[in-house]
């Protein structure tokens, strides 16, 4: 899916490196992991609700327009010099990039209406039984790790040929995307569009 996530992801392989990137990428699964999980063991009438409070998308939206603000302000500070590939610097702080990668898709409310849609469309297939449900997202979380990890090493390829001033466009523009993204969810707010199959099927429950 292209989003946040997908951008940054992106700029992390090519700026920080493999490793760095498949951290950040492991903190996005474990979120999505945690909102399948609420989204199957809640409430359906529960979860409708929350993820569709306004209150919330304004406040996810703000923070990751937040975000993007202050690193790109942060960007336009530093000087050419200090432009470089931080894969080294981040040798002994993945759990930072572990947990940007978590609370950048943790805070999209949206991603949680994804799931639960999901859910409610794959569960009574599979008669809500818990054996295949755990079979089912397992699979599409595994391949969603590989076709991230796909797109890390295609970005890598990019990585030699980056000159600080290309470095500093990247980040800039993974900024940006934060920026236009957080307006994007803000504006769910105020703009109500959920599918009817979500209405109609919302009365279906877990064991």
């Amino acid at each position: 899916m292209i989003g946040p996530v997908f951008f940054i992801l992106i700029e992390t392989s090519i700026t920080k490196g493999f490793k760095a990137a498949l951290t950040f990428d492991i903190g996005v699964i474990i979120a999505d992991i945690c909102f399948i999980l609420i989204a199957y063991f809640s409430s359906f009438q529960l979860i409708n609700r929350i993820k569709d409070d306004p209150a919330l998308f304004l406040f996810g939206g703000m923070i990751m327009i937040t975000y993007g603000l202050i690193s790109f302000i942060r960007l336009q500070k530093l000087k050419k010099a200090e432009i470089h590939i931080e894969a080294n610097s981040y040798k002994n702080n993945y759990f930072s990039l572990f947990a940007k990668g978590f609370l950048l898709n943790f805070i999209n409310v949206g991603v949680l209406g994804f799931w639960l849609a999901i859910i409610i469309t794959i569960g009574p297939q599979l008669e809500m039984h818990h054996g295949k449900m755990i079979n089912f997202f397992t699979f599409v979380i595994g391949s969603y790790l590989l076709t991230d990890i796909f797109k890390m090493l295609l970005a890598k390829q990019l990585k030699n040929k980056l000159t600080p001033q290309n470095i500093l466009k990247v980040k800039k523009i993974s900024c940006i995307v934060l920026i236009v993204f957080g307006a994007v969810i803000m504006s769910k707010s105020f703009i109500k569009n959920e599918p009817a199959f979500i209405k109609n099927n919302i009365s279906i429950k877990t064991n």
